[in-house]
Parts: C-alpha cells; sequence; structure tokens
C-alpha cells in the first residue's frame, strides 16, 4: 500500500471555481508508474534547475488560458489538483525533488572514448516506428520522452523534456510544462507544437494498436512551453504513464516524411546521442553531442560519457562471438550458458584483459517461450497445446546443452508477488467465479506447475500423457503418423526461428514430437522477413521473449487483451472475457497493491493454464564480459548492468595487447 506523506506544500482555493488546488511535493500520494525496464532505464537522462512557470507559482493568479482549460469547472464537484515535478504509481519515489544524481552514477566521470558494441541480424533503415522493413535496433534511441525513468527506480518518472505535471484526482486531464532549455540536434527548441504534432503524427501513422489503446486523447499545446491532455474518462495510471513515457518528435524534420515508412537516412533527435557515420545493414556510429542541452540535468549526470558508440552488425552469433574475443568490440552479454562456460577462456582473460562477471537474476526478468499461433484450426484444442507442452523437455536440454543455469518459468510474472501460487485465495476466486464457464476448470485447482522430466532424454512419462492428450482430442496414430480421426489430415506445423539464433533445443523438440507422429519442420529467416510473418500472424509456432513485468498495468491489455489482437506483442493470439476484465480491474486498481496482488494471480492462472505458450526458460544469472578499459561507479542499478554509467579509462587501456586499447 501506498503510504500518504507529505502531502501539502500549498493550499489555496479557487472560490469562484469549488476548486481545490494542492501543489505537492514529489511525496504526495500521487506517484507514477513503468512495468518495464526499458532504453530509456539504461540509459536514464538528467534533469536542470529551470524556473517554474506561471501555472507553477502559487502565489501568482492562474492565467485566463489555465482557468479556460479546466474544461467546465462550474458546477463540477470538487477537484484536488497535485502539481509535481517527480511522480510514481506504486509506492514511493526512491529520490527527493532535490536530488543532484542518481545513485548508480560517478557525477564526476570523464568524458571521452568509444565503445564498440555488437548486434546480431541487420538492418536497412533508421525508422524504428516503420510498419516495414528492419529498423536498426537503437534507432528509438536518439529521441527524448517528456520524463524518465532510473534504472534503480523503474516505478518513477523524473522530469527530462518536461519540468512538471499538473493534474487533478478525477485523473482526466494534466497539464505539463517543459524546460525551454530544450532542444533538437539542429538547436530548434522543443515545445508545446512538438508535443502535440508527435502524439498526432502516432495516432495517424503510427501502429494500430496505438491507436486503439489511446482513442479518445487530445494532445493541445496551449501556450509555447506548455501542453494540455485530456482523456475521455478518468484513469490514474493510463494518463500519468502516457505523459510520462511519450516520445517527442520533431515537427520540422517529420512533417515532411510518413512515420510507417523506413528512412535509409537517419532523422532529427534530441537525445545524447545522434548518428553520424553508417553502412546499412553493416554498422552504425553514434556520437555523443558537444551541445546535448540536457547534459546537466540531475537524470543525466555520470550518464553518457562515452565520444561514440559504434555498433557492428554479424548475421551469426558464433562468428559474434570469435570477434568479441579477438577485440572486434569492447562489451558482449552472453545469452548461452554453455558458451559461457566452454569459450570464455584463453590467454586473454587469464591475463586479465577480458573481465567475466555473472550477476544472479533476483528480480523480474525476459522469459523465453514458444508461441503457438492459436488462429491456426489445428492448435484450438488446450490439451493439444498441453501436449506439446509436455513434449518440450526442459529438464533434459538444461542439463545437456545449458549447464543447468537455466530456470523454468512458471508465471507471466515469475519473480514477482504477482505469480500465482498454490490454490486460488478466495480473492482469486471471487475474482474468477463469474468466469467459470469460458476458462479451464484447472484454473480453480494448483497453480500451473509442469511435471519435471527425468532428465535422460528420453521423457517417457511425459510423452504418455501428451499421447493420451492427443487422443482425447481426436488424433490417432496411423502408420506412425498423427493423423486427425475425422479429416485424416497430419498432424504438422513450422516452428519459425530467426537465422544465425542458437537452435539447439529445436531438433531435440522435433525429435520429441516425432515420437507422438508429429511432424515439425524447422525454418530460419532473416530479422526483416520474421518482423514480416509476425505482423501478418503467418506463422504456426516460433520463439517470443516475455517482457519483465515488475507488477500487473493496463500495459497488459496491449499483451492479452482482445482489442489489441492484431498487436504483434499478443504472439499467440490468445484472448478472452475473462482476461478482459481482469486486466480492466487491474487498470483501476493499479495504486493498490492489496487488490493488485489477487487479480495479478487471478490473471497468471488463466494464462498459464490455458497453454498458448510453452515455457522454455530463463537465466538464472545474467553473464557479461567486457575487455579491461572502463571505469565504473561503485554502485550497480538494479534493473540493468549499466553500461550506461561507465568510461573509458584510458590508462586501463593503454595495458592491453595492442589493437585492443581503442
Amino acid at each position: 500500500m501506498i503510504e500518504r506523506i507529505k502531502q501539502i506544500a500549498t493550499l489555496f482555493l479557487l472560490s469562484a471555481c469549488g476548486l481545490t488546488l494542492l501543489v505537492a511535493p514529489l511525496y504526495a500520494n500521487e506517484t507514477v508508474h513503468s512495468n518495464k525496464p526499458t532504453e530509456k532505464a539504461e540509459t536514464a537522462i538528467e534533469e536542470s534547475a529551470i524556473k517554474e512557470s506561471a501555472i507553477e507559482k502559487t502565489d501568482v493568479e492562474p492565467a485566463p488560458h489555465q482557468l479556460a482549460s479546466q474544461v467546465d469547472l462550474v458546477n463540477m464537484p470538487s477537484e484536488k489538483i497535485y502539481h509535481q515535478t517527480i511522480f510514481s504509481l506504486l509506492g514511493d519515489p526512491k529520490y527527493s525533488e532535490n536530488f543532484a544524481h542518481f545513485a548508480y552514477v560517478d557525477p564526476n566521470a570523464p568524458k571521452g572514448g568509444t565503445i564498440r558494441l555488437a548486434e546480431v541480424g541487420n538492418f536497412d533503415n533508421f525508422n524504428r516506428y516503420a510498419s516495414r522493413g528492419a529498423p536498426e535496433i537503437n534507432s528509438a534511441s536518439i529521441y527524448e520522452t517528456l520524463f524518465t525513468n532510473s534504472a534503480d527506480d523503474i516505478s518513477t518518472y523524473y522530469p527530462l523534456i518536461a519540468t512538471s505535471i499538473t493534474y487533478s484526482d478525477r485523473y482526466q486531464w494534466a497539464e505539463v510544462t517543459l524546460n525551454p532549455a530544450a532542444h533538437f540536434h539542429d538547436g530548434v527548441p522543443i515545445t508545446a507544437a512538438d508535443v502535440e504534432f508527435s502524439f498526432t503524427k502516432f495516432m495517424t501513422e503510427g501502429v494500430s494498436q496505438y491507436r486503439v489503446y489511446n482513442a479518445g486523447i487530445t494532445v493541445k499545446a496551449i501556450a509555447p512551453y506548455l501542453v494540455r491532455i485530456e482523456l475521455p474518462t478518468g484513469n490514474r495510471e493510463k494518463l500519468l504513464a502516457f505523459v510520462g513515457d511519450m516520445t517527442v518528435l520533431p515537427k520540422h524534420f517529420w512533417q515532411d516524411h510518413n512515420l510507417s515508412e523506413p528512412l535509409t537516412t537517419p532523422p532529427l533527435g534530441s537525445a545524447a546521442y545522434y548518428i553520424n557515420d553508417y553502412k546499412l545493414g553493416q554498422y552504425v556510429v553514434y556520437q555523443r553531442d558537444p551541445h546535448y542541452w540536457g547534459a546537466n540535468l540531475p537524470v543525466n549526470k555520470g550518464l553518457y560519457n562515452f565520444d561514440q558508440k559504434r555498433i557492428d552488425y554479424y548475421m551469426d552469433s558464433s562468428v559474434a562471438l570469435e570477434a568479441f574475443k579477438a577485440g572486434e568490440y569492447d562489451f558482449r552479454a552472453e545469452s548461452q550458458p554453455k558458451n559461457w562456460y566452454t569459450q570464455y577462456q584463453g590467454n586473454y582473460f587469464d591475463h586479465g584483459y577480458i573481465i567475466k562477471q555473472e550477476d544472479e537474476v533476483k528480480i523480474a526478468t525476459q522469459t523465453q517461450w514458444l508461441a503457438i499461433n492459436l488462429q491456426k484450426p489445428i492448435f484450438q484444442d488446450s490439451r493439444v497445446r498441453q501436449a506439446l507442452t509436455l513434449a518440450f523437455d526442459f529438464d533434459w536440454l538444461n542439463r545437456a546443452f545449458y549447464y543447468n543455469s537455466y530456470k523454468r518459468p512458471r508465471s507471466f510474472f515469475e519473480n514477482t508477488l504477482y505469480a500465482a501460487t498454490g490454490k486460488p485465495s478466495k480473492q482469486e476466486i471471487a475474482l474468477l467465479e463469474p468466469f467459470r464457464k469460458i476458462i479451464p476448470a484447472t484454473v480453480f485447482d494448483d497453480a500451473y506447475n509442469l511435471p519435471a522430466s527425468d532428465a535422460s532424454g528420453f521423457n517417457r512419462h511425459n510423452l504418455l500423457i501428451a499421447a493420451q492428450l492427443l487422443k482425447e482430442s481426436g488424433w490417432i496414430v496411423k502408420n506412425g503418423k498423427l493423423i486427425n480421426s475425422v479429416t485424416g489430415e497430419p498432424f504438422k506445423f513450422e516452428l519459425l526461428t530467426y537465422m544465425g539464433a542458437d537452435i539447439k533445443y529445436a531438433i531435440p523438440y522435433q525429435q520429441n514430437l516425432a515420437r507422438l507422429g508429429i511432424d515439425m519442420t524447422i525454418s530460419a529467416f532473416d530479422y526483416a522477413q520474421i518482423t514480416r510473418r509476425l505482423r501478418e500472424r503467418d506463422y504456426d509456432m516460433m520463439p517470443r521473449v516475455y517482457m519483465a513485468v515488475n507488477h500487473p498495468t493496463s500495459d497488459l491489455m496491449i499483451l492479452w487483451g482482445s482489442q489489441y489482437l492484431d498487436s504483434s506483442w499478443n504472439a499467440s493470439g490468445l484472448h478472452n472475457e475473462a482476461i478482459d476484465s481482469l486486466i480492466e480491474q487491474i487498470a483501476k486498481h493499479n495504486n493498490d497493491q492489496s487488490s493488485l496482488i489477487p487479480l495479478g494471480r487471478a490473471l497468471d492462472r488463466v494464462l498459464t493454464n490455458e497453454y498458448a505458450m510453452i515455457p522454455m526458460w530463463y537465466p538464472h544469472y545474467t553473464y557479461y564480459a567486457y575487455w579491461n578499459k572502463f571505469g565504473k561507479p561503485t554502485i550497480s542499478p538494479i534493473y540493468n548492468i549499466g553500461v550506461a554509467s561507465w568510461w573509458y579509462d584510458a590508462k586501463k587501456a593503454a595495458t592491453l595487447p595492442k589493437n585492443q586499447e581503442y
């Protein structure tokens, strides 16, 4: 539960309107939330001391446009008005209003040098929001948002382009004041007109799920540095998260380009880095902007220390690993435990030129699943999906290939309070009971927990159960092949994978399915082709990463809601009335943890017992290695490795073998 502390800094009455205005510090029980560590969390950004605008001065009568913009205040029930520079959705902000910098940075870190990174895949454009093509994966990082999160407090928003937000306890409107010092890379100021334009651009040319989710919202520039946001109905989380996460595009650039189309030359941005060199599909260089307007903001101090970030693209992960060991790039996060235990060795490691590090995963983390496309007729019976799940022998794979370094997810809220456990509580049953007829009966039993195999590689017990489930659902074995008892059609499907990705799991899974009479083909395509097929839902099964969910929010509607079936986030296409209802209730109770816990667990029971996603694994440890030429703060962030706070150490670099020091 959120504790109510230090609520009122200044109180005055607008008696003519019956409106109570509370100008509160960041500790007011109004706070904001983001449920995922994003690129913004990894590269969190700082604030500068800016004079407050007229709306923030409580000793000055509000300007006419401020009163006029309060909708119809006459005869409206009294509203409490909150004015904040920092706000959090759940819990209290970690940092106070006058904080100097985040705890996990060194504010005196030296600037300079280059960090060389790598990605596996390719790219053909620089528009992360294009509806086709393969954009450079980091290309959205050139844009700033109104507010930002920190990598040790992801539920709170701190000022970036914006300096403050004003809103009421009806949660139907907000007014956001912008930092007049903020500007784009070409020096043009960021104004309210850019914010209004950005929203319109995303609504008219962005992805369809954005339009659906934000239907009815209006964003208006009511002064050069003041923006008004209105929602059709009050929704605390939606209002505050919308404001906090809003990306601002340069109107003078994007008014001449279509946001849904690829850009083969870099667009204009406003963040700490801009793109100054590239070769499509091969590499891109991000240059630190020496005139970056936000360099001295508290959210940015001690970050963005490298003059350049060069990112090289490799078509194969194994080739990329060898390139790292040869000194072609500086930092590598390793996703394959076998590589970690067998390939990260040799003279460079022995002499300390390359540093290995592993950190235990103790927080909500990304999990790997195989998404089953429920639009395909052969997958529409949940017993079939359960059989396919039982055929995936995690225990043998973990022992044989992954050095027992993985855990198997049993929840879509893994490592949180919201993961379902044991039998449902009375509160959970009350939430689930109205939907008993449309959800699996197992939802009301013990929480989802797959039987382990003996890790021998035969998986005999689970395959016997799977065979019985397939028989019950109308499939029979004839001449070693599983066929539909009514139509005679064979059971065959395609597993779609990324070219160059590690798919050691695929062949053992294919062999287990063959024992059941199922024919699974394995197809590998490049990033652009995979993206197209994903958007068109042209696949049977494919691996998907499920993002870390620290606590349930309305963002779950995009992942699972019926109105977002066109979203590529919902790779399985699972949806029903029970899921929609639970997520709607989550949105209404987002600042009440006592309600969120049963709601999250009830939703988890429905999602897992539908068997729409086959749980693969998530890492017990985070593995990464880097060439020993960097300085690091003494404190590490909670929600990421913290590379954005590192710096180039010339003395360390000078001790490295020649050609690895740059």
